[in-house]
């Protein structure tokens, strides 16, 4: 086939799909909507489907208001509808900033180790990748990342905040000296916010930055915190000439009527899915200190999974949990791996699976 040179011999992105009785490797939300969620949900998309003879509502702006508002109660931030927008999941709303910010002759940068889908959003859409480095401690040097910024010129900085895999969180004050230089640069800045709901009291979000840079755009997901991965919602928000850059570039009709009206449903009930937030953190940070009495490293996350290590053979035990029905996922740095959070009793799967490893094994 005449398949793109660069796409040849390549394997689609994507984590295992295994049935096993503890799944702690995509970062889902493990507690499910409850029945009368669900209820409304079904509702809402029956209503829909009665006029599914027509396209949906191109520019879905009742669903952007209802984001806005959700965004003002969560994060103190004023927007209006036409500063949001949503697509099939964050991952389509990044790959439309690529899209209208990228491409041939125009450059991206991050900073690894990060979301190992921002390359591929670059190679799709013929941007050059550049790769700055975080710290040892997976933290970001000011100077460094500024450095990065004025000598390379990207037309996109990306910035995940908190970070997968390793969870940290930027301070503020760093996303606002980022968004001043690539402000003065004319680039845009993205600050990835999918586990935003996750940060530590007191972490303010890049939303609150938005009314003093028109290049900064923070996308969030309802797949996350929203326990609503199957619905793939994701959204962003910007300022309007931004927002309609990426008007530009979306395929017609690229958000159904079935997924506004799951979207709009869930908001609607927003306060009761995020109720689990509050002890997912608490797992997290259980976690963080059980895998520390382990002898093992392990990374303070502000998302809902944790990063840790560092193990000589990291296949080796993954495969072995796999073996006793625990997925966690191999990624990030060499000897690392990555474990969502889930209930107390998954959570006690996954001490027990590699407690039994650690018994076995020289790490």
């Amino acid at each position: 086939m005449p398949i793109r040179e660069e796409f040849r011999h390549l394997e689609p992105y994507g984590a295992p799909q295994l049935d096993v009785p503890v799944a702690l490797n995509v970062n889902e939300n493990p507690y499910p909507p409850s029945e009368r969620v669900v209820a409304d949900i079904a509702h809402a998309v029956a209503q829909a489907a009665a006029g599914l003879n027509r396209y949906p509502d191109r520019e879905f702006l009742d669903l952007r208001a209802d984001l806005a508002a959700y965004l003002y109660r969560e994060s103190g931030a004023i927007l209006r509808p036409e500063q949001l927008w949503a697509a099939n999941g964050s991952n389509e709303v990044m790959l439309h900033i690529l899209q209208a910010f990228g491409g041939p002759g125009r450059r991206a940068l991050s900073f690894a180790p990060t979301y190992s889908m921002y390359p591929e959003y670059a190679r799709d859409t013929h941007t050059e990748w550049i790769v700055g480095r975080r710290e040892g401690d997976f933290t970001l040097d000011r100077s460094k990342a500024l450095a990065a910024i004025s000598r390379h010129r990207p037309s996109v900085v990306l910035l995940a905040s908190p970070n997968n895999p390793t969870g940290t969180a930027l301070p503020i004050d760093l996303i606002e000296a980022i968004a001043a230089r690539t402000a003065e640069l004319g680039s845009v800045l993205v600050v990835d916010e999918a586990y935003g709901e996750f940060r530590r009291e007191g972490t303010p979000s890049a939303t609150t930055l938005l009314p003093s840079y028109p290049n900064l755009a923070v996308a969030r997901t309802m797949s996350k915190a929203f326990a609503l991965a199957g619905a793939r919602l994701g959204y962003l928000a910007a300022s309007n000439d931004l927002i309609n850059a990426l008007r530009v570039v979306r395929l017609p009709y690229h958000l159904s009527a079935v997924t506004q009206a799951v979207a709009r449903a869930a908001l609607r009930h927003s306060e009761e899915l995020l109720s689990r937030v509050g002890q997912l953190r608490q797992e997290r940070d259980e976690t963080v200190h059980w895998l520390h009495s382990q002898g093992l490293q392990a990374v303070d996350s502000d998302a809902n999974f944790v990063l840790f290590g560092t193990f000589r053979q990291r296949h080796a035990v993954w495969q072995s949990l796999l073996d006793d029905g625990v997925l966690i996922r191999e990624t990030g740095p060499d000897g690392w791996l990555r474990v969502s959070i889930g209930t107390a009793a998954e959570m006690a799967a996954f001490k027990a699976a590699l407690e039994k490893v650690l018994k076995a094994s020289e790490r």
